[in-house]
């Protein structure tokens, strides 16, 4: 031809084979014109194409649709109102214009070249490697659940009743009619959901290894897959899947979704033995509170601490209420806490005791002589402090606020020993106060009152100490926290605690703390009202 561009041998085999894999994109629109897509177009619009030798490729991508129903298009056609579960079909009879309509449809996609969406059709790589040619007897109409796209797949009759049980029986129904108008079975899926999905699916069916492609495929797409081929009753691709998934590492979004999967869908518990131990832990509760309570008792016994600084935030946050871990069952239960709680008080009087030289040191742990007293009464202090944290997020820590003000042992002690280890006990002190108040601690008032009694005089003494080794602790917020509690105590407590700060910062300034704020509150209510209260305590 004149004009014609000379090609190289081989050069329009390229092409073709080219054009040919495109022709399997899930695509629901005819491509912009170019020189290109020109051919395709025409590839398109021959009928040879829809009979073309493809490669060993597997069949076009399949779309998810767990919820549509199947019919046979012309005779017989399904109601998806009768549909329970892709499963579940019951034929009914269906409208006779059904027929004309799908037809149509079908001529539509292959012929027109126009640029509007339209259904288009794909043939299945024939099974059939011998001189006979493959029988595409079915053609599988899929329908868009949202935006009205179509898609039509021809395929062989044989390959889709040995596949899938749902298809067999539409087919066996179609063949018994026995329809003389047409040898083509046609069957439609109303509403699929996912029509790339549900096109991957039905060419598992004509992959040779079907575990290699569904690696390439991916987790998350697998469990699309997954939902897909139960529905239809595709048993090999449903147990393959099933392999692939429970060999395979999950993110926490690919977990949820198997969880919903599985309670939409009932496997058979043999071949889901293993995915299902993966999700579902089979412990009773008291086992994980038993967990849970030795995990609490290695952390508190554990003496590296580089280790117990990286394990007490992690078990923290699995423990507190605001957790995103947080479970439907109870994890650990307050008498567990409080039992971890009274083994760190009863460690700390040992310690205090050898710093108050009141025991032997033959009695001493020969573990324990190694390692400073300083360091060992700071790691039980932090103990305790972790252990209320705990406390105050579940709103368990009333009970500990009497535990720590009953302490007459270690507050006896306290005078006795070196500054710079009793410290360490107002630690836990100022916790307590912070909680109270910023109104996170509620308590009873004589719990107020024994607590305030029994620690605000060692406050007071170690507070220059703890604003020198704070080990993270908010001194203002300390020192709010010391002045709005103790206004929340009867006047008269009120007065015989502000008298005692009011001497100590009088004498030692910024190493106590600055009550002035709430001093002045107390003044105010106490004297410049006092005619009033007096009035009401008289009547």
């Amino acid at each position: 031809m004149s004009g014609s561009t000379r090609r190289k041998p081989g050069s329009w085999s390229r092409r073709e084979s080219q054009a040919r894999r495109r022709s399997w994109c899930c695509s629901f629109t005819v491509p912009p014109s170019s020189p290109e897509n020109l051919s395709l177009s025409r590839s398109h619009s021959h009928p040879k194409t829809l009979s073309s030798k493809p490669t060993n490729s597997s069949v076009p991508n399949s779309p998810l649709s767990t919820k549509s129903g199947l019919s046979l298009v012309g005779r017989t056609r399904i109601d998806p109102r009768r549909i329970l579960s892709p499963g579940r079909v019951s034929p009914i009879d269906s409208d006779p214009t059904v027929h004309s309509i799908i037809q149509e449809e079908i001529i539509t996609a292959v012929d027109s070249s126009l640029p509007d969406p339209k259904p288009e059709s794909f043939r299945a790589p024939p099974e059939i490697s011998d001189k006979e040619a493959t029988v595409y007897d079915v053609r599988l109409n899929l329908r868009g659940k949202t935006g009205g796209g179509c898609l039509v797949l021809e395929l062989n009759s044989q390959v889709l009743s040995t596949s899938s049980e749902v298809f067999a029986g539409l087919i066996s129904e179609f063949k018994r009619n026995g329809s003389s108008s047409s040898k083509m079975c046609r069957i439609e899926v109303p509403e699929v959901e996912n029509l790339g999905v549900f096109r991957e699916t039905i060419e598992l069916m004509f992959e040779d290894d079907i575990p290699k492609r569904l690696s390439k495929i991916g987790v998350y797409r697998s469990i699309d897959i997954l939902e897909v081929s139960a529905g239809i009753m595709f048993t090999k691709g449903v147990l393959s899947c099933l392999k692939y998934l429970e060999a395979v590492p999950w993110t926490e979004e690919e977990e949820e979704k198997l969880r919903i999967l599985f309670s939409r869908f009932k496997f058979d518990d043999v071949t889901t033995r293993d995915i299902l131990a993966r999700l579902y832990s089979r412990n009773s509760v008291d086992s994980q509170q038993h967990l849970a309570r030795q995990i609490v008792w290695s952390i508190t016994s554990c003496t590296d601490a580089n280790a117990r600084n990286e394990l007490k935030p992690l078990v923290k946050g699995l423990l507190c209420r605001s957790s995103v871990y947080e479970k439907d069952h109870a994890d650990i239960n307050k008498e567990d806490l409080y039992s971890v709680c009274q083994s760190c008080l009863s460690s700390i009087v040992c310690l205090f005791e050898e710093a108050s030289d009141t025991i032997p040191s033959e009695k001493l742990a020969k573990k324990e002589k190694g390692r400073p007293l300083i360091e060992r009464i700071s790691r039980e202090v932090d103990n305790i402090n972790w252990l209320l944290e705990i406390l105050l997020d579940r709103q368990m820590a009333e009970e500990f606020v009497d535990m720590w003000a009953d302490q007459g042992e270690l507050i006896k002690m306290h005078e006795n020993v070196s500054p710079m280890v009793r410290y360490e006990l107002s630690r836990v002190s100022a916790l307590l106060f912070i909680a109270m108040g910023t109104r996170k601690l509620h308590c009873r008032s004589e719990s107020r009152s024994g607590l305030l009694l029994a620690w605000f005089g060692p406050m007071l003494l170690d507070f220059g100490w703890l604003q020198r080794c704070r080990k993270g602790l908010d001194m203002k917020a300390l020192e709010e926290a010391m002045g709005q509690t103790l206004l929340t105590l009867p006047m008269k407590q009120q007065y015989m605690l502000f008298m005692e700060w009011f001497r100590c910062f009088s004498k030692h300034g910024t190493e106590c703390p600055n009550l002035s704020k709430a001093f002045q509150i107390w003044w105010r209510r106490s004297f410049l009202r006092g005619s009033e209260t007096y009035a009401i305590e008289t009547r």
